[in-house]
């Protein structure tokens, strides 16, 4: 795998709908559909308070799977699928020793964490640019409460 600027990949439309027009109440963040282990892994998460400065908002449909923040908001979901694009080949960032796959649409910008027993997706609007600040953030929780696969495993 090389590591370096994640030029765009794909689009990720029903994600970047349903987070366009939040305002202050409850952000519409689709839940993955995560497996038993996965789920156990993503409920150890600690996530940070506030990321990028920002109040956490609730979630709808309300899952311990799903989180979001500020508005327009950061919105992390964890359990997904391992991304459509994501080959070995596939270009990476990493991020405070944190690999990250990027899927740039318009606006939000969707950040996969890879390389962990349960991929942790999390999609960032402009207005938080540049996108590796959230992602620093974001990933030291990750790093810390979601066990790495082998080395080379995505």
């Amino acid at each position: 795998m090389s590591e370096r600027t994640v030029p765009a990949f794909l689009a990720v439309p029903l994600l970047a709908a349903a987070l366009a027009g939040c305002g202050a109440g409850a952000v519409s963040v689709p839940v993955p559909s995560a497996d038993a282990a996965t789920t156990r892994l993503c409920r150890g998460l600690r996530l940070p308070e506030r990321v990028h400065g920002e109040k956490p908002r609730d979630t709808s449909p309300a899952s311990p799977l799903t989180t979001a923040w500020g508005s327009p908001a950061v919105a992390l979901r964890c359990g997904v699928p391992l991304p459509a694009g994501l080959r070995p080949t596939s270009q990476l960032q990493t991020v405070n020793g944190l690999s990250w796959f990027g899927v740039p649409a318009d606006r939000p910008v969707t950040w996969t964490a890879v390389g962990r027993q349960a991929y942790v997706e999390v999609t960032i609007p402009a207005k938080y640019a540049p996108p590796g600040d959230v992602l620093i953030e974001l990933g030291t929780a990750i790093s810390a409460t979601i066990p790495a696969k082998p080395e080379g495993q995505l």
